[in-house]
């Protein structure tokens, strides 16, 4: 999180295993992070701490073992009950404490249900995170009482029509036009999520392109097509926040014709 925001107390992250769980430990890092600024900083010592995975006010929670070493295939009510049972006692070091559920997918029903009262009224320095490859395996109960953030792997480049509408879209702010860019905007409006979302990345590669001189800069300054870039990167941030899709387009048109 490169600016200070509000923290939820509770965020759902939906996508594949290792990219949810990297975003999950960059929200955990921005809630213990003990820096007066730009959250995380780090370089404090809560930052520190988490990043070496010994940070007392970070459990992370996830399904155990069998006899012969390999995960159980559900989570269990007993285990959420015993985390539950924890969340009244106030964090060691730093002013919250996280609990960070792996394969939160993976709870049954009863641990799910075993949840709720702390989704609906955890102590106030307490956030929860909860990482799941698909978010439609929770409960509603469960989902409606986290920031639901979809979070996107690795991932092959773009197909060719996102490139072709990054470069129809990029042409019209080079030229400032902000009738071609609403006219982009209107023609996308029922685009799905994903299909926004290949639209910002092939964007940013075009951008990227420009800026290393591999592609011209369609006589746009640096300093504007590192705008255009960051621009590109907060569509994807209210994405990911489930902003809908008409309204991430309207907001790219009319600033990408005055930035």
């Amino acid at each position: 999180m490169a600016e200070r925001t509000q923290l939820s107390h509770a965020y759902l992250l939906a996508g594949p295993q290792e990219a949810a769980h990297r975003r999950a430990l960059e929200l955990a890092q921005a809630m213990l992070c003990s820096a007066p600024g730009a959250r995380p900083c780090g370089v404090c010592r809560d930052c520190r701490k988490l990043l070496r995975g010994v940070h007392p006010d970070l459990t992370v929670l996830t399904r155990l073992p069998d006899t012969k070493g390999k995960l159980k295939r559900e989570i269990y009510v007993d285990q959420i009950r015993e985390l539950v049972s924890t969340a009244s006692i106030l964090p060691g070091e730093a002013q919250r404490k996280v609990y960070l559920i792996r394969d939160a997918g993976m709870m049954n029903a009863a641990a799910q249900n075993a949840l709720l009262k702390l989704l609906e009224e955890p102590p106030r320095f307490l956030c929860l995170i909860l990482e799941a490859e698909n978010a439609e395996a929770l409960l509603e109960t469960v989902r409606s009482r986290c920031v639901l953030e979809h979070v996107r792997g690795e991932e092959a480049a773009p197909p060719p029509e996102a490139r072709e509408l990054a470069e129809r879209f990029l042409d019209a702010a080079a030229a400032r036009s902000r009738l071609t860019l609403l006219g982009i905007a209107n023609a996308q409006g029922e685009a799905s999520n994903a299909e926004m979302l290949d639209f910002t990345a092939a964007a940013r590669g075009v951008l990227t392109d420009m800026l290393c001189g591999r592609l011209p800069a369609r006589q746009m300054p640096r300093a504007r097509l590192l705008r255009l870039y960051r621009l590109m990167e907060r569509a994807e941030e209210y994405l990911r926040f489930n902003v809908s899709v008409r309204h991430v387009w309207g907001m790219l048109s009319v600033e990408a014709a005055s930035e």
